[in-house]
């Protein structure tokens, strides 16, 4: 199938999720001896040659291949910038103090 950038970005996300439901099965199955693992779902052909495809400064798309969970690289999509609510903007700074005063 020929999908579209954002078609192919909700396939990817479901396979995530089914990941991780599998991920979770394999879990539960550690308390009981030698059990029958369930299977983990392949891949989708169609993902494989899927790109970050944001607009770099120059105007053109992404053409990173190593991509997070959400579709896109680590430049233009990756980890969290930080706290954003006024809570968790003063957790950041108590952890910030607890790191930087003297130990006694």
């Amino acid at each position: 199938m020929n999908f579209g950038t954002p078609e192919k970005r909700k396939l990817l996300k479901r396979h995530n999720r089914e990941c991780d439901e599998v991920f979770e099965a394999w879990q539960a199955y550690e308390m009981l001896p030698c059990p029958p693992l369930p299977e983990a779902p392949h891949f989708p052909e169609d993902l494989h040659d899927m790109r970050c495809g944001a607009k770099t400064r120059k105007g053109t798309p992404c053409k990173q291949k190593a991509i997070y969970g959400n579709g896109r690289c680590k430049f233009h999509g990756g980890l969290s910038t930080g706290p954003r609510t006024a809570e968790g903007k003063a957790r950041s700074a108590r952890n910030w103090t607890k790191r930087t005063l003297p130990k006694r």
